[in-house]
């Protein structure tokens, strides 16, 4: 929810909040009345969108919109709105990209466990095989702001960068220093596969036991996108058979994950909590950015990030460039 610290943001129109878990038994009371539904987690059905006709606008305060029935949002002229900031979102995912890609290559987790046992030897030995940074290929699955923010850092350390997406451009990616090539070709070419799609039903597997198969048995996946867009058993056995030589998980197919998932017993494998997005500063801006946008709508204007820009919202918005900046 929005903090009171941000109800400025909603004008001078008087605003009331409710508070709801996702779990409540009064959600379908409360959004009745809602004209705004400010999502922070809770899973946003076509039930919920029916159960709202006042609703203007469900605002995200993440970047991540698969937990919204985007369909049912527009069949009932529901504005989405997500955070794709790079105050908070693009900066930090990407630097969290870099950060596993880095740790992966040099085998940083593994090392610092044996020389933490003093197990000097054990961690000289393990150096080998190590590959470098310098002069290797980065692919990128889904080439958008985050992935594309990756690609301009880890040019900064000598990396060629390849991507996939078909939703992207080739000018685009360029800008970027990205050279898109189909999905087979960069999991073929790539020292390191790095996942940024959004989660939606072409996304959902994409990364599989086939895709597995195609990359380079020294490669390293990592995944600071979702969970669900790798098969993991696939990824497990990929990993247990050394199709590839590891990876680094920030997200999982099911959070919080199982204590007894094979992934948390392996050595070349770095397991996070989904806290890419995370810094302390972050996560002050990411709710001031949701409030702005409630305050766009509220004040009669269109967003800045809409996902679902085919709506035909309930009320007219007028476009920022007709309007005063805030």
């Amino acid at each position: 929810m929005i903090t009171a610290l941000h109800i400025k943001e909603f004008g001078n129109k008087d605003a009331e909040l409710f508070e709801i878990l996702d779990s409540d038994s009064k959600l379908f009371e409360v959004i009745k009345d809602a004209d705004i539904i400010l999502l922070s987690g809770a899973p946003i059905t076509r039930a919920v969108c029916e159960a709202a006709p006042k609703c203007l606008a469900i605002v995200g305060q993440y970047v991540g919109f698969d937990n919204v029935d985007v369909n049912a949002a527009t069949d009932n002229n529901i504005v989405v709105v997500n955070n794709p900031s790079s105050e908070w979102c693009i900066e930090e995912v990407s630097n969290h990209a870099m950060v596993l890609i880095l740790a992966c290559a040099k085998k940083l987790v593994m090392l610092d466990n044996f020389v933490k046992q003093c197990r000097w030897d054990d961690a000289k030995k393990a150096q080998k095989p190590m590959g470098s940074i310098y002069g290797q290929t980065l692919g990128l699955i889904g080439c958008g702001a985050i992935a594309r923010m990756t690609a301009r850092k880890a040019q900064c350390f000598g990396l060629k960068v390849i991507g996939y997406d078909p939703n992207v451009d080739n000018s685009l990616a360029a800008e970027s220093g990205i050279t898109l090539l189909d999905f087979p070709t960069l999991l073929k070419e790539s020292d390191y596969v790095s996942a940024h799609p959004n989660l939606n039903q072409s996304s959902f597997h994409m990364i599989n036991e086939q895709a597995f198969k195609q990359m380079k048995p020294s490669a390293y996946f990592i995944n600071t996108a979702r969970g669900n867009v790798v098969d993991e058993p696939a990824l497990i056995k990929a990993l247990l058979e050394k199709r590839i030589s590891g990876a680094g998980l920030d997200v999982f197919e099911k959070e919080p994950v199982d204590c007894d998932n094979p992934l948390l017993k392996m050595d070349n494998v770095i397991v996070l909590p989904h806290d890419g997005s995370y810094s302390d500063n972050a996560f002050i801006q990411a709710p001031k950015n949701a409030a702005m946008e409630v305050g766009r709508i509220l004040r009669g204007r269109w967003p800045k990030n809409v996902v679902n820009k085919s709506v035909k919202p309930k009320v007219k918005l007028e476009k920022e460039e007709q309007t005063e900046k805030m």
